[in-house]
């Protein structure tokens, strides 16, 4: 590390991986808002979109599961897309507890749209596709790390404390 905290500072800004993953969170996405606004989408949108394309239809639980949402959240940014007239929200019948979330022919339609952002993000992110892909399985490991140990529940009392970094 060049120009850092003293070795072995555990709280040092810098060497937080929660603070590397939250700017580069907020980066990525600012850098998509340009190129989904004129599809009248938000990132969160996007998500729910690529969602659908890749596996409609799907209940909501679904695609709560598959986004990692909680069904509180995820049920505005579906109302907003069915206002949209990008999706349909119908109980299954054969489930009437059950929303079926299904795209329309509008919504269907916009992924040739979208099907030019992946390659617009990695020209303007500037990086080598290799490089994304690295980065891509690096995140999808820490993000299974991170809900084991959210289910394996908090350390117990007494228990040695988390290394730096963290």
């Amino acid at each position: 590390m060049v120009d850092g905290p003293p070795e072995g500072d555990p709280l040092a800004l810098e060497e937080q991986v929660c603070f590397a993953l939250s700017v580069a969170a907020r980066g990525v996405v600012a850098v998509y808002r340009p190129l989904l606004e004129p599809m009248g989408l938000t990132h969160p949108q996007y998500l729910v979109m690529l969602a659908l394309w890749q596996h409609a239809p799907l209940s909501v639980r679904e695609l709560s599961r598959l986004l990692q949402l909680d069904p509180g959240t995820l049920s505005p940014l579906l109302k907003r897309l069915e206002a949209a007239g990008y999706l349909r929200r119908e109980r299954d019948p054969a489930d009437e507890r059950s929303l079926a979330v299904s795209l329309t022919g509008s919504g269907r339609a916009l992924r040739e749209r979208a099907e030019q952002i992946p390659p617009a993000i990695v020209a303007r992110l500037g990086l080598p596709l290799a490089e994304l892909r690295d980065l891509h399985g690096a995140l999808t490991r820490v993000i299974a790390a991170a809900n084991g140990a959210v289910a394996a529940g908090p350390p117990p009392a007494g228990s040695a404390p988390p290394t730096p970094g963290g």
